[in-house]
């Protein structure tokens, strides 16, 4: 849904973070500055595959770098939320907020509107 507006300010939903999956993975990206494949997979949940897919759907949208390594003669893969993977998640968060406080001020306006209920005798 990129480019859509969200609400009249014009905030839109990212496409690339509208996956709930892809979501929770740069959301907890979000808060460190690398986290180990294994430890992304078991916070969010989700098979080694889930999270490779999505990984690698983010890695293109260029939020995600994924590299990859040694530990002692393990091999390992960790996830790292680019500059542009932090600043498209705050963007859709931004949007996500815009669309609550749209709701609530509809609903505060309608309530505001119908004046207060009806006196039962």
């Amino acid at each position: 849904m990129t480019g859509d507006p969200s609400s009249a300010s014009g905030l839109a939903l990212d496409a690339a973070l509208h996956n709930p999956t892809r979501l929770a993975v740069a959301a907890f990206l979000s808060a460190c500055a690398e986290a180990e494949f294994a430890v992304v997979r078991d916070h969010c949940q989700v098979s080694d595959s889930v999270l490779s897919k999505a990984a690698s759907a983010l890695e293109a949208a260029g939020y995600v770098e994924i590299s990859k390594g040694h530990v002692g003669k393990r091999p390992r893969t960790w996830l790292a939320l680019t500059a542009a993977g932090q600043e498209a998640m705050a963007r859709h968060v931004a949007a996500l907020q815009e669309i609550v406080a749209a709701a609530r001020n509809a609903a505060s306006t309608r309530a505001q509107q119908a004046g207060p209920p009806p006196h039962l005798p």
